[in-house]
């Protein structure tokens, strides 16, 4: 084989092995979600499997130092790499179907068994460079040089495989068919260093592009009215049987926003943030809403607080068009702001009378939106007397996590107050004035109207938080939520009988 030729397998390969790592998470994160726990276990398990490629590659290429044979290899991965969106789909379903039975035992091994399916592509793809070397090296003086030149020729590889699939391949042609499209690339460019017969292959791979996308996820719970990847999530909107209709992001474990069906009370915990106006006596001026999804909480301020201007945060417009198509978010005194709730807060002017954090995607939180240094940054975009409420979602009785959020926020704010509203949500509410907070379960308890219902029972046991341990105030540079996440979703489903559902 011509060295451009080599040169040209091992380019591709490099990006392949890539858009097989940036893809593979897509996979994951309607089932698993998109947490830095996912994240470590697909590139750690990547990176054991390249290295386990690059020594097997070495020692097969002197076994075999032909073109054909790495040839074949790279064709074994392209075939792998065609069958992954078909074949983890049953792993991905039994994964689902161990959480809702709330089984520990299950729900693990589903995860590392669908981290399996990875192993056979990304070894063999790691296979090639070493071969590749093996193949090109005439000299032995020129030994340093080839393999230089090969790796500098893989890594620039992965990084088109990087950028590709994540801002255009994925975007505009979904996961599945970005996969099929790498298998389809790379089988092709095997077949320069095998046999004629060999090109049955690509033409079979390219054939799967043809096959309709099934539902990514579907759902027993309802109607599916939409679903997409978009370039930050999954995104799911079911009509359920009752009549809401819901949005589901990535793994699906939470409600992010709710239509309902005889509105405009949702009986959630988004009716708690009307209580806002109440606490700060004020029935109009400005809020911000960090985290405004499909508009639930601009919903409900347009029905209950009309004069009130807001605006809304959504880091993802696919999830705010969503908002307006399927969700109802027409308030005209809502504005929203496609940003990262805490860049934009850092620019904004500020003078707010209330804000909403609701920018926690359970089961995992955002760490930068829930340290203290985020928090006086809340604090400093308040007016005097205004409010800050804030939702954390958390399995039923495992409320640590809740206590050191309310705690970080008790370091900023002179007045910090909690109340577990729901089975699955507590509200916590920050106060930049400690006289203002004095009065606040009387003015939840004598509030009136429609907001009287989430007033009052948010004024039911609403505690003061105490100031925690230094050690306990979650920093910028020391923030372990996703541990504390990990420990109380373990907790859960340990505590959960296999058959529960």
């Amino acid at each position: 084989m011509s060295r451009r030729r080599l040169s040209f397998l091992v380019f591709v390969s490099g990006g392949c092995s890539l858009a097989t790592e940036m893809a593979g998470a897509r996979l994951l994160a309607p089932y698993f979600g998109t947490s830095n726990l996912v994240w470590a276990n697909v590139i750690g398990l990547i990176l054991l499997y390249l290295s386990l490629g690059y020594w097997l590659g070495g020692k097969w290429a002197d076994r075999h130092p032909t073109a054909e044979a790495l040839g074949s290899v790279v064709m074994v991965a392209a075939v792998s790499i065609a069958v992954l969106p078909f074949l983890s789909r049953p792993l991905f379903a039994a994964a689902a179907d161990a959480f809702d039975r709330v089984s520990a035992g299950a729900y693990i091994a589903s995860f590392f068994a669908t981290m399996l399916t990875f192993a056979i592509p990304v070894t063999a793809l790691g296979a090639v460079s070493p071969w590749a070397i093996r193949l090109a090296v005439e000299r032995v003086e020129e030994a340093g040089t080839v393999a230089g030149r090969l790796y500098a020729l893989s890594t620039l590889g992965s990084i088109a495989g990087t950028f590709l699939p994540v801002l255009v391949l994925i975007p505009a042609l979904g996961t599945q068919r970005t996969l099929l499209s790498a298998a389809v690339l790379l089988a092709v460019s095997a077949l320069i260093a095998l046999p004629a017969k060999a090109r049955l292959a690509p033409t079979a791979i390219a054939a799967l592009l043809f096959i309709t996308p099934g539902t990514i996820k579907p759902t027993a719970d309802g109607k599916l009215l939409y679903e997409k990847e978009s370039p930050y999530q999954y995104v799911q909107v079911v009509r359920e049987k009752a009549g809401d209709t819901v949005l589901h992001l990535n793994e699906g474990w939470a409600v992010h926003s709710v239509l309902p069906a005889k509105g405009p009370l949702t009986d959630g915990y988004w009716d708690a943030f009307l209580a806002l106006p109440v606490l700060n006596g004020r029935a109009s001026g400005r809020i911000a809403i960090l985290g405004n999804a499909g508009g639930t909480v601009a919903n409900l301020y347009g029905a209950v607080w009309p004069a009130i201007a807001i605006d809304g945060v959504e880091i993802d417009p696919v999830v705010s068009e969503v908002g307006r198509r399927f969700l109802g978010m027409k308030n005209p005194k809502l504005t929203v702001h496609t940003a990262d709730a805490r860049f934009w807060l850092r620019g904004a002017a500020g003078g707010y009378d209330g804000i909403v954090v609701d920018a926690y995607r359970q089961p995992y939180i955002p760490f930068h939106l829930a340290s203290k240094e985020f928090f006086a940054l809340v604090r400093d975009r308040l007016a005097q007397g205004g409010v800050v409420a804030i939702n954390v979602g958390t399995p039923p009785g495992e409320t640590k996590l809740v206590t050191t959020i309310a705690q970080t926020m008790r370091a900023v704010f002179p007045v910090v107050q909690e109340r577990r509203f729901d089975e699955f949500n507590s509200i916590v509410i920050g106060y930049r004035s400690a006289t203002q907070a004095t009065r606040s379960r009387a003015r939840l308890a004598a509030a009136t109207g429609i907001v009287s219902g989430p007033a009052r029972a948010l004024a039911r046991s609403l505690a003061d938080v105490a100031p925690g341990a230094s050690g306990n105030v979650l920093t910028d540079d020391r923030a372990p939520i996703e541990w504390v996440t990990d420990r109380s979703l373990l907790a859960y489903l340990r505590a959960g009988a296999p058959d529960s559902r």
